[in-house]
């Protein structure tokens, strides 16, 4: 796992254009409007996201469309499996106590 994903996803306006281009590709213009910002601030989170291989770019004629990369969020996705089952197997022993404290309180004294 790659800290840079990491490092480039704790901005929150870089979460946000993450979150835009989930449903397809946008040019820079496109997201600087949806997300309400100038579109120099959005090229500079596009560049990071770009660097961090979050996003590619693709040209077509005067225009660069940004969409996402796959590869980088499965290895996140992989990355974070671990810690998946380490949660899960928690949740499941405070189930387990939870309910021997509803069984304990159900017996009359």
């Amino acid at each position: 796992m790659d800290a840079t994903t990491f490092s480039a996803l704790s901005d929150p306006t870089r979460l946000r254009i993450m979150e835009l281009l989930v449903d397809g590709s946008l040019t820079v213009g496109e997201i600087a409007d949806r997300l309400h910002i100038r579109q120099p601030q959005a090229s500079k989170h596009l560049r990071i996201l770009l660097e961090a291989g979050l996003v590619e770019v693709q040209a077509a004629a005067n225009r660069r469309y940004y969409k996402l990369r796959v590869e980088p969020l499965q290895a996140m996705d992989s990355w974070l499996e671990t810690y998946r089952s380490l949660w899960s197997e928690r949740f499941d022993k405070l189930d387990l106590y939870l309910q021997q404290l509803k069984e304990r309180d159900r017996k009359p004294n």
